[in-house]
């Protein structure tokens, strides 16, 4: 049931929450990736609820808090960026786009490490087993997530607008993964918009690849908009012969299938083994080895206690938040993305919620499939048309509608916050969708061409602007002591669950 925007009072958006994660290389002045270990000023990557590291010991992970509004998680996020700018060592820059520069040698990409607890030997274990299934350099390209929770008031209207008798919980649930389904049709929408990838390191390349090239180290495509999120991206190669479907068509199919792909034995995987050289390489030979090496543009999240994985977290306590994962780092922004990316996205993912989904199953899986990859080659290619359930439609028109059926939410927002930005962002991007030559994408190929620089000389050269810009940036005592007490507590928390790690091995001795 399709649900009239007018009904709903704006008590039901005003406390959406909003957090960023953001990724990020770090390297040497010069654009070569680091393989120092992960700055000790900036804390434990295992305890620190700020500043972690994601594959590798290179690659920085910021995550802010969940926030009230996009300008209050910006300014989070733009806080604990100049702090980490300022601790870096003098000779690092963070690579601020989200294809890597030239990685010929993978021997160089060090998988991050976490220390001797459980837990922490477990991450690094995990990802040596994405290192041995995908190849490090696949796991080196960086994203922004884009975490939203709606408000807590507005499940209980929606639940007796659409005359439901379910528990609360139950139709939260369902209501957040009809809002998955919705993203995963329409999320080629944010490619087009955001994309901010369209050139590549050659060292990305296979001898069989369909993209130009632009010199001897750049190959790109003419009109794509987010090599990212195409194929040439993280995929995981077992799906297309897999047997466990990834249903997002409830929350109960979408954990049984996860369950049931982390129990099924992979024979590639079981040719690779667990140990290698006394030394384990894997969490198992199962097609995952855990429910995050699932990738997919838009995760269902629940907050984890302790010692629960993710699996159960949602299973006993339905889902909380959407992680949508298909952002692009922005080169031109020094925070990585601006507010009116921010707005937008919180437009698109209300008028998910809002909107009616269609069924999950293989073919509107694949068509799904099918659209982001066209669209992330050739988005901006004029004429160029996406699958529907029925026919085909151009890029163009059906970003157009559904555009104009997002303005009655971005009124409904507007109202809400009092400031017109919602509507603002809108107008925006709909002169994008007009005028393609406007989109982050095709600026970068602009620019590369004007500058006859190349994929990572454009990078090296934004990484440095925005280096100095946050360089330049003041930071209160107040601000600083406080991103230091985090600091100092992350290694607090570290030593003790080493200590209980030690313990507990000394027990079973």
């Amino acid at each position: 049931m399709q649900i009239n925007i007018d009904n709903l009072p704006t008590s039901c958006f005003t406390g959406n929450r909003i957090g960023l994660e953001k990724e990020g290389l770090r390297t040497l002045k010069d654009g070569q990736l680091t393989t120092s270990n992960h700055p000790e000023v900036l804390g434990s990557a295992l305890t620190h609820q700020s500043i972690t590291t994601d594959f590798s010991e290179s690659q920085l992970e910021l995550v802010t808090p969940p926030c009230w509004s996009s300008e209050n998680a910006l300014t989070n996020l733009d806080k604990l960026q100049t702090f980490v700018y300022k601790k870096l060592p003098a000779d690092e820059l963070i690579w601020t786009a989200s294809m890597p520069g030239e990685l010929d040698n993978e021997d160089d990409i060090r998988i991050a490490e976490y220390g001797s607890s459980k837990s922490g030997m477990m991450k690094t274990i995990y990802r040596r087993g994405l290192a041995q299934r995908y190849g490090k350099k696949m796991q080196l390209i960086s994203g922004i997530h884009f975490n939203y929770s709606f408000a807590d008031e507005i499940w209980p209207v929606l639940r007796e607008l659409e005359k439901s008798k379910e528990a609360l919980q139950h139709f939260t649930s369902e209501r957040y993964m009809s809002t998955i389904r919705n993203i995963q049709r329409y999320d080629w929408l944010l490619l087009y918009l955001f994309g901010a990838s369209p050139a590549i390191s050659s060292s990305f390349c296979n001898k069989q690849t369909s993209l130009q090239k632009f010199n001897r180290n750049t190959h790109f495509n003419p009109f794509a908009t987010s090599l990212r999120m195409s194929d040439i991206g993280y995929t995981n190669k077992w799906q297309p012969q897999n047997q466990n479907f990834i249903s997002c068509q409830s929350l109960e199919s979408y954990l049984n299938a996860l369950t049931a792909a982390i129990n099924t034995p992979n024979l590639e995987y079981q040719r690779i083994g667990l140990y290698k050289n006394n030394e384990r390489i894997q969490l198992s030979t199962n097609e995952l080895q855990i429910e995050n090496e699932y990738y997919s543009s838009v995760r269902p999240k629940q907050i984890p206690h302790n010692g629960e994985s993710y699996l159960d977290a949602l299973q006993h306590r339905g889902v909380r938040y959407l992680e949508i994962r298909s952002i692009d780092i922005n080169p031109f922004s020094a925070s990585g993305l601006d507010l009116q990316q921010l707005h937008f996205t919180e437009l698109f993912v209300n008028y998910c919620l809002i909107k009616n989904s269609k069924t999950h199953n293989r073919h509107n899986e694949e068509m799904n499939r099918s659209n982001l990859n066209q669209t992330a080659y050739f988005g901006r290619k004029p004429g160029i048309k996406l699958h529907t359930e029925n026919a085909e439609i151009q890029l163009q028109d059906w970003a157009e509608k559904l555009l104009d059926e997002m303005q009655p939410i971005a009124a409904k927002l507007d109202t809400t916050h009092r400031n017109p930005v919602y509507s603002n962002a809108l107008a925006h991007y709909r002169q994008m969708i007009l005028h393609p030559e406007l989109t982050p994408s095709a600026k970068v190929l602009d620019e590369i061409r004007h500058n006859k620089e190349g994929h990572t000389d454009f990078v090296l050269r934004k990484s440095q602007e925005h280096h100095q810009t946050h360089i330049n940036k003041t930071m209160s005592d107040e601000a600083l002591e406080f991103h230091e007490a985090l600091t100092r507590q992350s290694y607090r928390q570290l030593e003790g669950l080493e200590q209980s790690t030690e313990k507990q091995a000394q027990s079973n001795s």
